[in-house]
């Protein structure tokens, strides 16, 4: 089995895999990189399956190397970290690729490998980001904006009157409370931000036909009255984790770069 870790800003996704898909995913609080937790967590989610191999990707530099340290205790010297020279599948057509973002990448490797190019990625984490792979099979950048729960989280502590909020799906449109008020803005508001981005990416693209893939916490909630958005996919990110893996060995799939790389 192989050891996926996929590090973001507020969980960190665990996957077991073997060669043709993600078996087994959970989530631990990031913040338990630093307060020892992680690694007696990590072995309680493997228990004693045999682990040939890791794959990582990180996000918070600051847990990247006890990830690093403790996969190569795990899986020995068949550890492999996401980069744009690991990446397998999509070429980088990027001016600066060392500032994409590893979880990207990983996105953009499993959404071509899986749908094929282009196609875009929206993942709906703690920032929704979209990703795109054009036509030719390159990674090409994407869009970043404030995640759903960061938004309602931010208003919360920067105002005195409005209350922390639980995200759900809401059928109002005008608020008769606060709490209703405020998920209008955030639920509704987002699938606006969402549709108006897919429509410019496909005229940026000139694509008759875009997939639109979503992942992430809230993809599914999101999704859900979207008919943009073609599949959800909470396990992507260590689907493209396990992708670069499995094809680590294999020359025609590396990092190959288009006119930026």
């Amino acid at each position: 089995m192989i050891l996926l870790l996929d590090i973001g800003n507020t969980h960190t996704h665990l996957g077991l895999a073997d060669e043709q898909k993600v078996r087994k995913q959970k989530n631990i609080p990031t913040r338990t990189w630093f307060d020892g937790g992680a690694e007696a967590a990590i072995a309680r989610f493997l228990g004693r399956r045999p682990i040939s191999g890791a794959a990582i990707c990180s996000v918070v530099p600051r847990a990247t190397a006890p990830a690093a340290r403790l996969a190569g205790r795990i899986a020995g010297e068949a550890c492999l970290e996401l980069t744009p020279r690991t990446v397998r599948g999509v070429g980088i057509d990027y001016p600066k690729p060392n500032t994409i973002g590893p979880d990207r990448l990983a996105n953009a490797m499993a959404a071509a490998h899986h749908f094929g190019s282009p196609v875009v990625v929206v993942d709906f984490g703690t920032a929704v980001t979209f990703d795109v792979v054009d036509e030719a099979g390159n990674y090409v950048g994407g869009i970043i904006a404030p995640g759903l729960a960061a938004l309602t989280d931010y208003l919360h502590e920067k105002t005195a009157l409005l209350p922390k909020i639980k995200i759900r799906e809401v059928k109002a449109v005008v608020g008769k409370n606060t709490r209703q008020a405020m998920l209008v803005g955030a639920v509704h508001g987002y699938r606006g931000l969402v549709r108006e981005l897919i429509a410019e990416l496909k005229s940026e693209l000139a694509a008759k036909r875009l997939p639109v893939v979503a992942t992430g916490g809230y993809a599914r909630l999101l999704a859900a009255k979207l008919p943009e958005i073609t599949a959800v996919e909470p396990l992507l990110t260590l689907e493209g984790l396990r992708l670069a893996w499995v094809g680590r060995k294999d020359p025609r799939g590396s990092g190959r770069s288009g006119k930026g790389g």
